[in-house]
């Protein structure tokens, strides 16, 4: 009967911290399973395979995603260079990508809305680092909405237009090293 004097106010203080995350949005509702974006190219925080890259033939690494959140309508996925001499290099951006398409092939032609590039092209531009090893953060949103956003959409368009609308997001970082 004493252990009861303890676990039932332990159990409403863990309801109780429980709800309040939930509530300020620390933990996203409906959300049960981890949201996952990975590459069998290569691991977080390893060597993106040099086809992927400009020293190869440029194509987009093959891409699963695991764990979308339940109240996820699309998703969106950024591609940034965050060691670039000028500051962070785009090198794709897509968006509207439908809930259920998990996984994406190396190469594969997208039927995705996608933006431009910092170097002012549409779709997959492969790592190209001046020197030194340069970190690509692959970045996947979910979102609560479709976004109404024209070809000519950058990053900073992207992100805009997802404020406010980010259910989840997750990251896969990749390096690269031309020899």
């Amino acid at each position: 009967m004493k252990s009861l004097v303890y676990v039932i106010p332990i159990a409403a203080i863990i309801f109780t911290i429980s709800f309040l995350l939930v509530r300020e949005n620390v933990i996203p509702a409906g959300h049960n399973q981890t949201f996952v974006l990975s590459s069998s190219a290569f691991e977080n925080n390893g060597t993106i395979p040099s086809q992927y890259t400009c020293d190869g033939n440029s194509i987009s690494p093959p891409l699963a995603i695991s764990g979308v959140p339940q109240t996820a309508k699309s998703l969106a996925l950024t591609v940034v260079d965050v060691d670039a001499p000028k500051g962070p290099f785009t090198h794709w951006t897509m968006w509207n990508i439908p809930i259920n398409n998990t996984t994406f092939y190396a190469g594969e032609d997208m039927m995705f809305p996608q933006g431009i590039t910092s170097a002012r092209t549409n779709g997959y531009k492969g790592p190209c680092p001046p020197s030194g090893t340069h970190r690509y953060f692959f970045t996947l949103y979910a979102l609560d909405t479709l976004l109404n956003l024209g070809q000519n959409t950058t990053r900073n368009d992207l992100e805009q237009a997802m404020n406010g609308h980010i259910v989840d997001k997750t990251e896969l970082m990749g390096r690269y090293f031309r020899s």
